[in-house]
């Protein structure tokens, strides 16, 4: 099986170039043997994880959020960081598809795990796909603020999604990733889904 090998070089110095109020960005001196030491300069993340909410009619719902670094409103599947210690991936998922969807789901799968931009960040991401879903109650909906208070929110053909990803017309990663998983986990059968309380590789985060 073809594998991600852990490798972990021994790092001689560290430092904290920049404190930032959801990540840093860590200066560390490298030793790659040989009388090598490099300096790598990357985002010192929390990790993530997305969600993937499918409904009977084979849609799956996606917000469009505006993000600053690429200058986009970018569609994407509800989102959010690992950032409550002692939280689970699956219930930080949850708390995210309540938040940012106003659903809630009775079935939880792993669709898929990467990393974002794995030569500068740390950021480690988990795609669930939940499923036999329900709406949260009115009284109970999170207030958004910031750049979710605008964000629209729809449900999309996965079809339709797979076309726009073929088009080069949406670029997120979780979305990228999470429809193509579950193109081929609907094709298999389901046969590919993994557990939602399966192991995660996720690289050391913020909080470990």
């Amino acid at each position: 099986m073809l594998e991600d090998v852990q490798a972990d070089r021994p790092v001689v110095a560290s430092t904290v170039a920049f404190a930032g109020k959801v990540w840093d960005v860590r200066s560390d001196r490298v030793d790659l043997g040989d009388q090598r030491i490099v300096q790598r300069d990357y985002l010192h993340h929390t990790g993530a994880v997305a969600i993937i909410a499918l409904n009977e009619d084979g849609e799956i719902y996606l917000v469009r959020q505006y993000r600053h670094p690429v200058r986009r409103e970018c569609w994407e599947p509800p989102a959010g960081l690992t950032d409550v210690r002692g939280e689970s991936p699956v219930d930080a998922a949850a708390r995210e598809l309540h938040e940012e969807a106003d659903l809630v789901a009775a079935r939880w799968d792993v669709l898929v795990d990467f990393y974002a931009t794995p030569g500068g960040s740390s950021e480690g991401i988990r795609v669930f796909l939940a499923r036999d879903l329900s709406p949260v109650p009115e009284h109970e909906r999170h207030v958004r603020e910031d750049e979710e208070r605008d964000m629209e929110g729809r449900w999309v053909a996965l079809d339709q999604v797979l076309e726009a990803i073929d088009a080069g017309s949406v670029g997120s990663p979780t979305l990228v990733a999470g429809a193509l998983a579950l193109e081929r986990a609907r094709r298999s059968g389901w046969s590919t889904l993994r557990p939602a309380g399966s192991p995660w590789r996720k690289p050391p985060s913020l909080l470990d």
